[in-house]
């Protein structure tokens, strides 16, 4: 087989185990659900998150 035949791996986000890129791999990107739910709950609890630009400032700020 060559490599052109052969599926696309990707790495697990939460452990690294390597993860074939196919429809038969129900958790992708993740190797299991149990990966894919410390995942979720990482998000939950906040521990992931996407950076601001910082809190807007609120209309009683702007009235000085």
């Amino acid at each position: 087989m060559s490599r052109a035949e052969q599926p696309h791996t990707v790495k697990c986000p939460t452990c690294g185990t390597e993860v074939e890129w196919i429809d038969a791999q129900h958790w992708r990107p993740f190797c299991s659900e149990r990966c894919k739910l410390i995942d979720l709950g990482s998000w939950f609890d906040e521990s992931n998150r996407i950076p601001d630009e910082g809190v807007p400032p609120s209309s009683s700020d702007l009235d000085g």
